[in-house]
């Protein structure tokens, strides 16, 4: 069953959520010498910086030296444009260790090459990836897309690729266009899977997703296909129209 952690706007969601993370790298190290983490852009970062780096409690125990961060889904552009998770990463968890994990970006060198790139750029990154990512860090759009898995039958060559592990998403309803993301199959093979949403934007899909059980939205094939791996920390605004008792 799909686990649910609701906060108040008064509690602090980046410290619980950097609990979780912290338990979660304390088990993958009992068996192994690296934590593989996969992480999402957005505002998911900047609750890793306060749950990460931030926080007095949590900052000393991350072994970030046992780290290696790949990214759920990253926009084809050049590593230090704006748009890009790295960079936003980088600006707001990397530039402030002292001891850094090993990060894997996209090549941007092919950024600006066309199609054929692109579908080189997810091929290469595939290769990267190791057999097992011990935890997918996401984020939950208001469309209910993670990832850059997003809904509709434009885009549903994307989350019913059963082989391919990363894929070149175009066409991205949101801007930038062009991207690559992590499919379902990455999913099924993770030890465990947390979504992070928070705020008034998210009301409406988490009812489709909680309540309806609304499949056209990715988020919600994640739950079905996976719940129990799938974790969700969320806010009070996010989950007030949630009715369904989790």
């Amino acid at each position: 069953m799909v686990s649910v952690h609701k906060y108040s706007i008064e509690e602090n969601l980046p410290h619980k959520l950097g609990e979780y993370i912290l338990q979660k790298q304390e088990d993958s190290l009992k068996n192994s010498q690296v934590f593989n983490v996969a992480i999402s852009g957005g505002s998911l970062i900047d609750v890793l910086e306060k749950g990460l780096v931030d926080d007095p409690t949590i900052a000393p125990k991350i072994k970030w030296d046992k780290w290696n961060v790949y990214f759920v889904d990253e926009r084809i552009v050049p590593l230090d444009h704006r748009d890009s998770n790295y960079c936003a990463f980088k600006d707001a968890v990397l530039d402030k260790l002292s001891v850094l994990p090993r990060v894997y970006p996209i090549d941007d060198s092919l950024v600006d090459a066309g199609s054929a790139a692109y579908e080189k750029i997810a091929s290469e990154y595939e290769e990267l990836l190791p057999k097992k990512l011990d935890l997918l860090l996401l984020g939950c759009g208001p469309d209910g897309h993670t990832c850059s898995l997003f809904p509709g039958d434009h885009h549903r060559y994307l989350i019913e690729e059963t082989t391919k592990q990363v894929m070149w998403c175009h066409d991205s309803p949101k801007p930038p266009s062009d991207r690559i993301t992590i499919t379902l199959p990455v999913m099924e093979g993770a030890g465990a899977i947390c979504f992070v949403t928070m705020g008034t934007s998210k009301q409406d899909a988490m009812h489709h997703i909680f309540d309806l059980k609304d499949t056209s939205m990715p988020c919600a094939v994640v739950n079905e296909h996976f719940d129990a791996k799938v974790s969700w920390f969320v806010d009070d605004l996010a989950f007030e129209t949630v009715t369904t008792n989790l």
